[in-house]
């Protein structure tokens, strides 16, 4: 009985002709890349703690000022009752 071939040739090697032309290619392709680092600019991350820091700071004097000028009583504005 003769021997069967196999119909497919991905198991196959490539030929040298084949493997030369793609490492010359390779080769003629590589060129030397300079990386820069980017100066760090404010994004949104830091935009956002920086709004809430605000905020946060904002609820606290307003509590405080209403504190003050409704019932004499707070931290900063004690002085300025109205009532």
């Amino acid at each position: 009985m003769a021997r069967s071939r196999s119909r497919s040739r991905r198991g196959s090697k490539p030929s040298k002709s084949r493997r030369s032309k793609k490492a010359e290619k390779a080769e003629e392709t590589i060129e030397e890349v300079e990386v820069v680092e980017e100066s760090r600019s404010l994004g949104l991350d830091d935009g956002m703690v920086i709004m809430t820091t605000l905020l946060i700071l904002a609820a606290f004097f307003l509590t405080d000022y209403l504190l003050g000028i409704d019932y004499a009583k707070g931290m900063f504005f004690a002085g300025k009752f109205g009532g």
